[in-house]
C-alpha cells in the first residue's frame, strides 16, 4: 500500500503544475495589461484565455497519447510542456508570442487532467480511489496556493518585471515532477489492454492488492472485460450515452459554478470591492488557503460519504454563498464581509465539485474507452472555463465591462446554475464509491 500511495503523490503533483499554472497568471494579469496597453479583446483572448484553449486542445487531443503511448510516459511529457511554458513565457517580448508559451502549457494542463486522473484510478482498490483519486485536486489546490503566495512574494522584486519572476519561477517544480514520474510503473489495465503484458499487469496488482490470489482476482476479471468488448470501441454509441451524459454534466456544472471567474480574476474583483492592489493579493491568499483546507476535507470524505453527497452539499454551499457575494455587491457592504462569502463559495466548491469531478470522471468510463471518455469529459469542463473567461473582461473591464457597474448580477447567474446543479445531484447522479471499475461498467453503461 506504501508504494500505491508513492506512485499516487508522484503523479497528483502534475495537478499542483495544473494549479499553479493556470492561476498564476492572475498576479500577472495587470501589470502585462499595461505594459502592452491591451484592450479587453486583445487581453481576454491572448492574455487570460490562450492557456485554457491550449486546455482545451490538451484534453480533446490528450486521450489519445494517453491510451497509445501509455499513461506514464504522457505524464513524462507533460512535464517537458509545462517546463517549456514556463521559461518561454518569462521571456516573451510581446503578447503572441506569450500567448504561444501559455498555450503550450495549456496543453500540458488538459493532457495532465486526462492521464493523470485515469491512473490513479487504475492503480488504485475500490476501497481507496477516492481517496488517492482525490489527490489529484489536493496537489492542483495545493498549486493554486502556492501560485498566490508566489505571486504576493515576488511583487515589487524587479519592478516592471515582477510578472516575468511570477510567471518563469514554474520551470523548477515542472523540473522535480519530470524526474519524479520516471519513477512510477505503468498501469496494470493499460498492459494488459495495450501491450498484452499480463505478466508486467501481475507484478503491479500484487503491489496494489498485497497478495497474489486477489491480484491474480482481478487480473482475470480485467481480462473478462476486455474480452467481452471489441479491441476498438466508438466512445459516441447509445450504449454510452448514459455515461456521456454525466460525464458532460459534472464538467459543466463545475465550470457554470463560476470558479475559474473567482480564481483567475480574484485580484481584480476584490480591488473593485474596495481592496487596494497588494492587499487584493494578499487576500486571494486567504482564498487559495481556504480552498487547500476544504479540499483536505472533501478528499478524506470522498470514500465515507461518496461523491453524490459532497455534490449536494457543495451545491447548497454554493447557493447560499453566490447569492450573499451578490448581495454585498448590490448593496456596496464591506469588503470584509465580501471576502468571507468568496472564501465560504470556494469551500464549497472544494468540498464538492472540487474534491469529486476527476475522481468521477475517471470512474465512470469503461476500460476500452476509458482515456477517450476522460478527454470528452475533461474538454467539456475546459470549453467552458475557457469562453467563461475570455468573454469575462468584457463584463467587467473597469472602463468598458459591461456590467462594471452591476457585478452582482454574475453572481445570481452562477447561483441559478447551481441549483440546477442540486436538482441533478439529487435526482440523476449515481454513486460510485466502493465499486469496482469494472462493476460500475456493468451498471452504467447499458449493455455491458
Amino acid at each position: 500500500m506504501k508504494e500505491i500511495t508513492k506512485w499516487s503523490i508522484t503523479v497528483a503533483l502534475a495537478g499542483f503544475l495544473f494549479g499553479f499554472d493556470t492561476v498564476v497568471i492572475s498576479g500577472a494579469n495587470s501589470p502585462i495589461k499595461e505594459l502592452w496597453n491591451l484592450s479587453p479583446f486583445m487581453h481576454g483572448t491572448f492574455i487570460m484565455s490562450m492557456a485554457l484553449w491550449g486546455t482545451v486542445a490538451g484534453s480533446l487531443l490528450g486521450g489519445f497519447p494517453t491510451k497509445k503511448l501509455g499513461r506514464k510516459k504522457t505524464l513524462f511529457w507533460i512535464g517537458i510542456l509545462f517546463f517549456v511554458s514556463a521559461v518561454g513565457c518569462s521571456l516573451a517580448q510581446d503578447p503572441y508570442s506569450f500567448s504561444a508559451f501559455r498555450f503550450i502549457g495549456g496543453i500540458g494542463v488538459g493532457v495532465s487532467s486526462v492521464a493523470a486522473p485515469i491512473y490513479i484510478s487504475e492503480i488504485s482498490s475500490e476501497s481507496n480511489r477516492g481517496k488517492l483519486g482525490g489527490l489529484y485536486q489536493f496537489w492542483l489546490v495545493f498549486g493554486i496556493l502556492i501560485a498566490f503566495v508566489s505571486n504576493w512574494l515576488l511583487k515589487g522584486v524587479d519592478g516592471t518585471n515582477d510578472w516575468r519572476w511570477m510567471l518563469g519561477v514554474e520551470a523548477i517544480p515542472a523540473l522535480i515532477y519530470t524526474l519524479m514520474v520516471m519513477k512510477v510503473p505503468n498501469s496494470p489495465r493499460w498492459l494488459v489492454l495495450q501491450k498484452k503484458d499480463d505478466a508486467g499487469a501481475m507484478l503491479v496488482l500484487q503491489k496494489i492488492y498485497e497478495g497474489a490470489g486477489a491480484a491474480q482476482s482481478r487480473l482475470e476479471e480485467i481480462k473478462l472485460d476486455l474480452q467481452q468488448t471489441k479491441t476498438s470501441e466508438n466512445l459516441f454509441q447509445k450504449k454510452y450515452s448514459k455515461v456521456l451524459w454525466l460525464g458532460f454534466l459534472i464538467a459543466f456544472f463545475n465550470q457554470l459554478s463560476g470558479i475559474n471567474f473567482v480564481l483567475y480574476y480574484a485580484p481584480q474583483i476584490l480591488e473593485q470591492a474596495g481592496l487596494g492592489g497588494s492587499e487584493s493579493l494578499f487576500n486571494s491568499i486567504a482564498i487559495g488557503i481556504v480552498n487547500l483546507i476544504f479540499t483536505f476535507i472533501g478528499v478524506r470524505l470522498l470514500d465515507k460519504l461518496g461523491r453524490k453527497q459532497l455534490i449536494i452539499i457543495g451545491s447548497v454551499g454554493y447557493i447560499v454563498s453566490l447569492i450573499m457575494v451578490g448581495i454585498c455587491f448590490q448593496m456596496q457592504l464591506s469588503p470584509a464581509l465580501l471576502l468571507t462569502f468568496i472564501c465560504t463559495f470556494v469551500a464549497s466548491h472544494a468540498i464538492g465539485q472540487g474534491a469529486v469531478i476527476w475522481v468521477f470522471i475517471s470512474e465512470i468510463f469503461p476500460n476500452r474507452v476509458r482515456a477517450y471518455g476522460q478527454s470528452w469529459g475533461t474538454s467539456t469542463h475546459w470549453v467552458f472555463a475557457a469562453v467563461i473567461t475570455l468573454v469575462t473582461p468584457f463584463f467587467i473591464d473597469d472602463k468598458e465591462g459591461i456590467m462594471r457597474d452591476h457585478l452582482w448580477n454574475i453572481y445570481y447567474f452562477f447561483a441559478g446554475m447551481m441549483v440546477l446543479q442540486l436538482l441533478w445531484a439529487i435526482i440523476a447522479m449515481p454513486e460510485t464509491k466502493g465499486r469496482t471499475l469494472e462493476e460500475l461498467e456493468k451498471e452504467l453503461v447499458t449493455d455491458a
